[in-house]
């Protein structure tokens, strides 16, 4: 997983890490539906005109709906899948499927994060409960195998899942490329062990001393992160906890279905603004 990079090296512009990306990649995304996704990153890879993505999340929203809008996508992974808040389903996403644009393995988040856990542990399955009862087994042609040791019922295993990258967004980075994130990680470690590389959009470089102090605090650790970028405010429109909340007035102008509606979200966002700016 490591980069091989000087830890100098790993700090790149937000640009040079989607570059990094090529059509056709798998991506798992961290974050839950409107809280610290990787939006930022997502929305450079539409600028750079990303095609034929497959996104690995357990609760994707805003990230899925809007490559879905763009046609980005060529196939979800995924569990439960809002916009959340007062907005419902993610009407762009939804549209994809169901024209069959974009492909749907449908998960549990359970399920998901099995196989992701699979790929960390360097295994071709891992055993998943809780899937007796639903179809979804059945529809992704997953096996049940009775225990080896006439203990325990059948179990559910789940094919292991690589993504060829995991992208996190960070509360704050070091020179080295560590990450730590404030309040819940969601799925983020797992998709960082199971991933080939990761690629990070932080809020901020702190000092090593930061980590070294408290590294029982660090989410990911230096040795597996590929890149770095520093995106202030770069979850917008969601939230980033403690320092932000989710946008709703602008998540709401994001939705109509015009393309002016999208041009001018996507020069709304705070790294358009400091492009223009910088």
């Amino acid at each position: 997983m490591g980069s091989g990079f000087g830890a100098a090296d790993k700090q790149v512009s937000l640009q040079e890490l989607a570059a990094k990306i090529r059509d056709g990649s798998s991506l798992a995304l961290g974050g839950s539906f409107l809280h610290r996704g990787p939006f930022s990153l997502v929305r450079e890879l539409i600028r750079q005109g990303r095609k034929d993505l497959e996104i690995i999340k357990q609760s994707p929203g805003y990230d899925i709906d809007i490559l879905c809008r763009v046609g980005a996508v060529r196939k979800v992974r995924a569990g439960i899948v809002a916009m959340e808040g007062n907005f419902g389903l993610a009407p762009y996403y939804r549209r994809a499927i169901e024209s069959g644009e974009a492909q749907l393995e449908e998960h549990a988040c359970a399920s998901l994060t099995a196989g992701l856990r699979a790929a960390a542990f360097g295994v071709p399955f891992q055993p998943c409960g809780g899937l007796h009862g639903s179809d979804i087994p059945a529809l992704n042609g997953w096996k049940c195998l009775d225990d080896p040791y006439g203990v325990g019922d059948p179990v559910w295993v789940i094919p292991s899942i690589q993504p060829d990258f995991a992208l996190i967004h960070a509360s704050e980075v070091d020179r080295k490329g560590n990450v730590r994130v404030a309040g819940t990680h969601h799925w983020d470690r797992i998709m960082s062990r199971a991933a080939k590389s990761v690629l990070v959009v932080a809020e901020r470089v702190v000092d090593t001393e930061i980590f070294t102090d408290a590294p029982e605090a660090t989410l990911v650790p230096h040795f597996m992160v590929e890149a770095f970028a520093v995106v202030p405010n770069g979850a917008w429109p969601g939230s980033c906890w403690p320092l932000y909340e989710v946008d709703y007035p602008a998540v709401e102008a994001y939705l109509p279905s015009d393309s002016e509606a999208l041009c001018e979200h996507m020069k709304n966002a705070p790294e358009a603004k400091e492009a223009q700016h910088g």
